[in-house]
């Protein structure tokens, strides 16, 4: 019962820490994007770009071309 124990532990311990990681993640783009939206230097269409950019970044560093879709119910 101790092994059994001990695993759960383990993997609590390890989904405690992938959660520790997302959320800081997110945080990260959320803070970028925030920024990126009340720039006051810069117009809404600078606004927009430097929130693609943002989104760019991402792409190239997961390596993905593309987002998949979600939809809005999914979401809520």
């Amino acid at each position: 019962m101790a092994s059994v124990a001990m695993q759960r532990d383990f993997i609590n311990a390890v989904a405690a820490e992938l959660s520790l990681g997302i959320d800081a993640a997110v945080e990260c783009w959320m803070v970028q994007v925030e920024a990126a939206l009340e720039n006051p230097r810069l117009t809404t269409l600078g606004r927009m770009n430097a929130v693609r950019e943002i989104v760019d970044r991402y792409r190239t560093a997961t390596g993905k071309t593309q987002l998949s879709v979600r939809s809005m119910t999914a979401m809520q």
